[in-house]
């Protein structure tokens, strides 16, 4: 059974992809604003069209960057850009930036790619907590004396 994710998640998937998207949109102006780096492949275009089908953009892609700063993967044969970050359309303002974090002490060809979120942490309503909400500030002793005998006429 497939189940959706609610609208309100904030879904971020970050991976390997070994596909190229490409320095420029071309077609997929939505979701890739033109930063990233060589030419696009057959596996791109799955991957921005996956993107596009569930309303994700490559938020790696919306940052001018210098080339060296963009090369997620480097050998001795090649360099390019195959590692992304795809977050939803909605939250794009929640992404600051994204970066390659360049270190000669790592053991792998592979470049860490970091991205800058913003998340603001919403404050539960306890209204909405299903517990009633008592207002200290209206609480008189007449009034006090009123529910003591509305509950004892309750039998509680």
């Amino acid at each position: 059974m497939v189940r959706s994710m609610p609208s309100s998640e904030k879904i971020v998937i970050a991976g390997d992809f070994n596909r190229h998207i490409g320095g420029f949109p071309g077609g997929y102006d939505d979701l890739h604003e033109g930063f990233g780096f060589g030419d696009r492949n057959g596996e791109g275009v799955a991957l921005l069209d996956f993107a596009r089908a569930f309303g994700l953009v490559v938020v790696n892609s919306n940052f001018s960057k210098k080339e060296n700063h963009l090369i997620t993967f480097r050998s001795a044969l090649a360099k390019t850009q195959i590692d992304f970050l795809l977050l939803r359309k909605r939250y794009r303002a929640m992404c600051k930036d994204c970066k390659v974090i360049l270190s000669g002490h790592l053991s792998t060809q592979h470049r860490l790619l970091v991205m800058d979120l913003i998340i603001k942490k919403n404050k539960k309503s306890r209204a909405g907590e299903g517990r009633p909400r008592i207002k200290w500030g209206g609480l008189t002793p007449v009034s006090a004396l009123e529910i003591g005998e509305k509950v004892a006429g309750m039998g509680v």
